[in-house]
């Protein structure tokens, strides 16, 4: 299931749609990988980078929501985590069936769903609170 940026995804803030962007270009190329039978090495880097970015985009998100003292930071914070819990369980999965094709598709399906959820229902609201804040 190849995943792809659309409109409807912006948050409304530069810097956060920028990052989920990457995410989704990311996790369309470990899709894309697997699907075309790529080495287990370059799926591993493709995971490996996930898990780095996913990290990094998480904490600036967080300092920014803290910045702007955003009501729901520690409801973010437990979705976050939940996020990289699940990352690294793929990871690990992966790791262990030697790359095993079902399980990118199966990781591939989990991780869009995931993030599209999250950026619809929560991050928007983010923007939201950001553009009220400049009013």
């Amino acid at each position: 299931m190849a995943i792809k940026w659309t409109p409807d995804l912006t948050v409304g803030l530069e810097h956060i749609d920028a990052q989920h962007k990457i995410l989704f270009e990311k996790i369309d190329n470990l899709f894309e990988a697997g699907r075309s039978g790529k080495s287990k090495e370059v799926i591993g880097e493709t995971l490996e980078f996930l898990d780095a970015y996913t990290k990094q985009h998480f904490r600036d998100e967080e300092l920014y929501m803290a910045n702007i003292k955003y009501p729901h930071l520690d409801q973010q914070k437990a979705a976050h985590k939940s996020f990289i819990e699940q990352i690294a369980k793929l990871k690990q999965e992966y790791n262990q069936s030697g790359g095993n094709i079902l399980l990118i598709i199966n990781a591939n399906q989990t991780l869009v769903k995931w993030l599209t959820q999250h950026i619809s229902v929560m991050d928007k609201q983010i923007g939201i609170y950001a553009k009220n804040l400049k009013k």
